[in-house]
């Protein structure tokens, strides 16, 4: 198999598992003390393994890997987190498969990569099956609040953006690197935002839910940040941004079983806006 498409069908399994582990996490901790807690293990068990990785970054490498590391794990971790309080797990990976839509619209608007028509066409096909999702998730979970949907393309904004940056920016800077990098910068303003959120309380160290969310918030800091962090950086690397960021192609397929294994609910029109929006991702990928 290419290397390329392998590193694909890896990160696909992987994060298409990540969003049903936020859910699982959710259930004993807040989305504050989640989203810090994902990140302080993420970025230490990447400093164990690769801090020796930075010895070789310039300043100018540190001002793009730090904005890599906010844009593409900081703020997404949180929003994430936020966004499962109220929509499905299944419903957030779906949106969060428009990220090669907006890597289209970023690489237009600051990067002045320009896309062919197929591919303009495939940007508003995506956007409407995007609308499509949430009006008809909106209608058939009426509990939940789907304005919360607004928080996971927000950080498909920044995903696509992070894609951008990596490959014009640290195309030379190895994908360890860039990873490590990202959490030496992120991983205090994490562990603030973790003492601001009352973790360490007799109220959640004591809870029964506790022992059971940190080992869900332990399987997706290795898998869905940390490991997943430095494929995703290497396969932007051999590959194109587009190309990365379809990983998401595969991955409501995975997050959707889940979901339906959970008790979450998947109706036929739900299945049909996301066709769409993965038929606006395909033309959107169309090579330029």
């Amino acid at each position: 198999m290419n290397k390329k498409w392998a590193y694909l069908l890896i990160l696909s399994l992987i994060w298409g598992s990540s969003f049903i582990l936020i859910k699982k996490s959710l259930l004993g901790f807040t989305p504050l003390q989640l989203g810090s807690l994902r990140i302080i293990i993420s970025g230490l068990m990447l400093f164990a393994v690769g801090f020796k990785s930075l010895k070789n970054l310039t300043k100018t490498n540190y001002k793009w890997i730090a904005i890599s590391g906010l844009l593409g794990t900081f703020f997404p971790a949180f929003l994430f987190a936020y966004a499962e309080t109220e929509i499905d797990s299944a419903i957030a990976s779906i949106l969060n498969s428009i990220v090669p839509i907006m890597t289209i619209v970023f690489g237009l608007m600051l990067f002045k990569i320009f896309s062919s028509r197929k591919q303009i066409i495939g940007v508003v096909i995506g956007f409407i099956g995007t609308v499509f999702l949430i009006s008809n998730g909106a209608s058939i979970n009426p509990h939940q609040n789907y304005w919360y949907a607004l928080l996971v393309i927000l950080a498909t904004f920044m995903y696509a953006m992070n894609v951008n940056i990596i490959k014009r920016y640290l195309q030379n800077v190895s994908a360890m690197a860039i990873a490590v990098g990202n959490f030496t910068v992120i991983i205090i303003p994490a562990f603030l935002v973790l003492i601001y959120s009352r973790f360490f309380t007799s109220e959640v160290l004591e809870a029964p839910e506790f022992s059971m969310s940190i080992v869900y918030i332990v399987l997706l800091s290795l898998l869905g940040t940390a490991i997943a962090k430095v494929l995703f950086n290497k396969l932007v690397q051999i590959s194109t941004p587009v190309f990365a960021s379809s990983v998401t192609y595969i991955m409501p397929v995975v997050s959707v079983m889940w979901g339906l294994l959970d008790g979450e609910v998947f109706s036929f029109w739900q299945a049909l806006a996301t066709l769409i929006i993965l038929f606006g991702v395909y033309l959107a990928n169309s090579k330029r």
